[in-house]
């Protein structure tokens, strides 16, 4: 199914219902035209990091559902998957035949051995300084082989990732046979996690190293036009880095708009997010919210340093149950850079907060995603946090289909549904078409969207220090 110009939704199999029956249930029955798509966070069998570190990509665990299931939501809605292309579990067959054979293995030149990438001596401490990192030790692993031997292996994330060669044609050919078996199952966006540490270069950061991460996903875009698949690079860092993807015609995610939403919403000023709308194009998905925390280090310099601060500051002074331990090294953080908690308590649960936040997500350039717990107007769950110990988990509550049914009864997830009912259904929002920007004073916003003809005008006039906003579709009162 082609990609549609309607709202994503953003969800694991099992957290909207226990596995992916109950999810198609839970869509028909209250959200069969809130959304367009769903991404489906990854649903193959997994050693870790909640499906981030998949064994088998050609299977779907089993407690989650099956091929059948994902093919039918497909029939409904347009789908995205996940293909970690930097990394794969070290209980796929693949690793395990690596260590098993050792040098025999037809696998070996799918992983990252130090001893060969480095030379004789290294690496050295500079060699390990200048590593961009996500973990306060260098990104290896010790492997023990079954002939005895042992030798480093590169490991970005979990311990249960390992680091893929991509440039090798063992791996080459394992992407090449994924994207085809993810495509035979009715995937139309193929989200590529992590892709900016495919890359691993001497003498570089090993982070979006150019111009071999262009060679690298032109490789991958190449494949998967074969089966008229769209690919969505997932990257958290400096907004520019995703200016540069667009510039390269790929879709890109909005990663800035969280934070830089969150100030405008706290103080109350206009200017910053007008800026960014301006700037913003029109091939992306915007975010609020996703399977990860609020992302800080995406808006540098859409705020300043010191309008950064300020934000994170609020954030942990309004936000309900928000603290900063829950960010840390004490809760499994993996990003420094993120901030856990859902974006309604980041709001401090305010239902007209919340909405304005939600409204101008639908008029900004771009198809809008929402995630499960944002979908529901969900609270910090902080007793999943604690149980787990895990810093994300606060916003990844598991809902039954009980609760999912007083949550929909909500009047903040009512008007919600209608907002993105109207996103989804209003021409208006034609990404061939325009959006124009004002800010009539420091609180006030307006964005326009017009459609290609300009016959169809959607206006979303809203005070960000009050926090009412009015929306209007050819002078008519489109009621939320």
């Amino acid at each position: 199914m082609q990609i549609k110009n309607k709202a994503m939704l953003i969800t694991y199999s099992d957290s909207l219902g226990r596995n992916m029956e109950e999810l198609y249930q839970v869509m028909e029955t209250y959200f069969e035209d809130v959304v367009g798509g769903i991404h489906l966070l990854p649903f193959f069998p997994s050693t870790g990091d909640r499906g981030f570190a998949p064994t088998d990509y050609t299977i779907v665990e089993s407690k989650l559902g099956s091929w059948e299931m994902v093919e039918k939501l497909g029939e409904k809605y347009y789908l995205m998957f996940d293909f970690m292309i930097n990394h794969i579990s070290r209980k796929s067959h693949f690793f395990q035949d690596f260590k098993k054979a050792h040098d025999s293995s037809k696998y070996r030149d799918m992983f990252i051995r130090v001893n060969e990438f480095f030379p004789p001596g290294r690496p050295s401490e500079k060699d390990l300084d200048l590593i961009y990192k996500r973990k306060d030790k260098a990104p290896f692993q010790e492997v023990e082989f079954a002939d005895g031997e042992t030798e480093l292996v590169w490991n970005t994330f979990g311990e249960e990732q390992i680091d893929l060669d991509v440039t090798a044609e063992v791996t080459k050919e394992f992407i090449r046979q994924t994207i085809q078996n993810m495509a035979s199952h009715g995937c139309s966006i193929l989200r590529l996690d992590a892709f900016a540490y495919a890359i691993k270069k001497l003498e570089t950061n090993d982070f979006f190293v150019e111009p071999e991460i262009w060679n690298l996903l032109d490789e991958v875009k190449a494949e998967a036009k074969k089966y008229n698949m769209e690919l969505l690079p997932e990257i958290h860092e400096h907004y520019s880095i995703q200016m540069k993807i667009a510039n390269h015609n790929y879709y890109i995610y909005d990663f800035a708009l969280p934070m830089v939403m969150l100030y405008s919403l706290y103080s109350g000023r206009a200017d910053r997010l007008a800026n960014w709308l301006k700037m913003s194009p029109m091939k992306q998905f915007t975010t609020l919210d996703t399977h990860d925390g609020i992302g800080v280090v995406d808006a540098r310099d859409l705020l300043t340093d010191e309008e950064l601060d300020y934000t994170s500051k609020e954030l942990y002074k309004i936000g309900a149950n928000v603290k900063k331990v829950y960010s840390s090294e004490k809760y499994n953080n993996l990003d420094i850079y993120q901030i856990n908690s859902t974006y309604y308590s980041a709001l401090g649960d305010d239902d007209k907060s919340y909405l304005l936040a939600r409204a101008i997500q639908c008029f900004a350039p771009g198809i809008p995603q929402i995630y499960y717990v944002g979908l529901l107007a969900g609270k910090n769950d902080i007793e999943l946090l604690e149980k787990t110990k895990e810093g994300r988990n606060i916003n990844r509550h598991y809902y039954t289909v009980d609760e999912i049914a007083k949550e929909v009864e909500r009047p903040v997830v009512k008007a919600l549904s209608k907002l993105l009912r109207f996103r989804n259904n209003s021409e208006a929002f034609d990404l061939e078409g325009s959006i124009e920007v004002q800010t009539p004073n420091s609180n006030k916003i307006v964005i326009i969207r017009k459609n290609k003809t300009e016959k169809i005008v959607a206006i979303l006039t809203a005070n960000l220090m009050t926090k009412s906003f009015q929306i209007t579709e050819n002078e008519r009162n489109i009621a939320i």
